[in-house]
């Protein structure tokens, strides 16, 4: 495989010396910042009020100065990193300019004559993939309450080439129960790839499915640091699956890595201790209280363990979607099975206190 030969004629000692550098390691986690909102007020995205933690920021200046170079030792180093915390081998993580590559890779890899299992709503990265390739698309709505429904996904014949889960899922935040994706990862076809996308995954209470992928030779599971490390615009993701997994998707990428910046930002937020429990706990505070807010006023939204909600709002959706983008606020896009709900993605509380005030006056309601 070309990425292990190259690791081999890199070494890891190159590597090694990287992760003793924990100057920019070790900065406390940033919390929520007091002021007004700017705008317009940017919640279509659901990326991270926050942006890259403080460490991450000085650690991905400090990278500037070698993007000279390829960054191989680096991209070992956050692999290595990410495998010891998560009790994986090394070979079952691989580094890609974001998560959706690595998700668009696998499509491409696992679909084609085989059809595509995926959760409706969800997120369209691999259906708007798999229609390039005139691919059969099987989307499968969600249960009643919002999570995925497993056994109506397996019951699809003949047996998909794979199955997309989006757990929490995107664009609800829901979260799918433990034993139903245990059950759906141990019943599908051995030869069906069962893609978990745990893009939402540190914002939930949910375990993750890497402890699974040592047992499942069929699974891949895929993260981001664009979500709660607020690093969107960086482009750093991984895959986690056994290595034959991962090879099929190299095959499409030619082993590119991020820049150093991104690597050496995404190890420095690894490493951050307290930032996740931080961002998280900021996050549910507040989300839960503008959907706490929503549902007192009478209207209904989804029980979101993600950085983004659903509002119903009873009326055709893209036109409440353009409202509030004239009052200089945008939320994210309309799904067409559900097309009276907008997906709200959480800001600070600024920010979240103009989309309210926004919200209500445009759907006719004193605050």
């Amino acid at each position: 495989m070309e990425g292990l030969s190259r690791r081999r004629l890199v070494g890891l000692t190159a590597a090694l010396p990287l992760l003793g550098q924990v100057s920019w390691a070790a900065s406390a986690p940033d919390t929520d910042a007091p002021g007004a909102a700017q705008l317009p007020v940017r919640l279509n995205f659901n990326e991270s009020p926050w942006g890259p933690s403080a460490s991450a920021r000085a650690a991905m200046h400090e990278g500037i100065a070698g993007c000279g170079r390829y960054p191989y030792p680096l991209q070992y180093a956050l692999i290595d990193t990410f495998a010891r915390q998560h009790a994986v081998p090394e070979d079952n993580v691989q580094v890609f300019c974001g998560s959706k590559l690595a998700l668009q890779y696998a499509v491409h890899a696992f679909t084609g004559a085989r059809s595509l299992v995926v959760p409706e709503p969800s997120y369209e990265a691999p259906v708007d993939t798999a229609q390039t390739r005139d691919t059969t698309v099987h989307a499968v709505a969600l249960d009643a309450r919002h999570a995925h429904d497993v056994d109506a996904m397996l019951a699809v014949r003949p047996a998909p080439g794979m199955i997309y889960v989006c757990n929490p899922n995107n664009p609800t935040g829901t979260v799918t129960p433990a034993a139903a994706l245990e059950r759906l990862i141990a019943k599908a076809p051995s030869d069906t790839v069962v893609v978990v996308d745990e893009a939402y995954i540190h914002f939930s209470d949910a375990p993750s499915c890497i402890p699974l992928v040592k047992a499942h030779a069929n699974l891949l599971v895929l993260r981001t640091f664009s979500k709660l490390y607020g690093m969107a615009g960086a482009r750093v993701g991984l895959a986690i699956g056994q290595p034959a997994l991962l090879e099929a998707l190299e095959a499409f990428d030619g082993y590119n890595v991020a820049a150093e910046p991104s690597l050496r930002g995404a190890l420095a937020s690894l490493q951050c201790t307290g930032l996740v429990a931080q961002r998280k706990q900021d996050n549910q505070r507040l989300r839960d209280a503008t959907v706490n807010r929503l549902t007192a006023a009478g209207w209904r939204c989804t029980a979101s363990q993600a950085n983004c909600f659903m509002v119903d709002v009873r009326q055709p959706a893209d036109a409440v979607v353009k409202a509030l983008a004239e009052a200089q606020v945008k939320v994210g896009r309309v799904w067409s099975s559900w097309p009276t709900w907008i997906r709200v993605s959480v800001g600070d509380a600024a920010q979240m206190q103009h989309f309210e005030a926004a919200l209500f006056q445009v759907l006719g309601q004193a605050e």
